[in-house]
């Protein structure tokens, strides 16, 4: 008579493991980066809300004058902090996110885009980016 198979063998457990370890070892470089992915996304994300806010800001104030109700003016120095305190952005910048190097609008005619560099301190090296913002004049 023949016996029934009652388990695995040593052999098949061990390639198992083995197969186990493998694909452990490829997916978690992935997996262990995610912390600065999504501080660069974070930034990134905020860079690009700035740079919406500020053509918003110029559209209104193009239509409306710059002394007209809702209009932002960006004439000043520091384009960038003047546009997140003046409520261009609900609630402003994130805790992490900082203006590292502002703009300025200061003698530069309407509609002229000047650059301003966001930082991420959430991640090591800190993550930064770039935000387009125009002069209303």
């Amino acid at each position: 008579m023949k016996q029934a198979q009652q388990g695995f063998t040593l052999i098949e457990l061990v390639m198992v493991i083995v197969i186990l370890g493998i694909l452990a070892a490829v997916a978690l470089p992935r997996f262990v980066d995610l912390k600065t992915d999504a501080a660069l996304s974070a930034v990134q994300g905020t860079a690009g809300a700035l740079s919406s806010a500020s053509a918003i800001n110029y559209s209104v104030c193009s239509a409306r004058g710059t002394g007209g109700t809702n209009c932002i003016r960006l004439n000043a120095a520091t384009a960038g902090d003047v546009l997140v305190t003046g409520g261009a952005l609900t609630g402003g910048l994130p805790a992490t996110i900082t203006i590292t190097t502002d703009a300025t609008c200061a003698a530069q005619p309407a509609g002229t885009a000047v650059l301003i560099t966001l930082s991420n301190s959430a991640s090591t090296p800190a993550s930064t980016a770039q935000a387009t913002v125009l002069c209303t004049g």
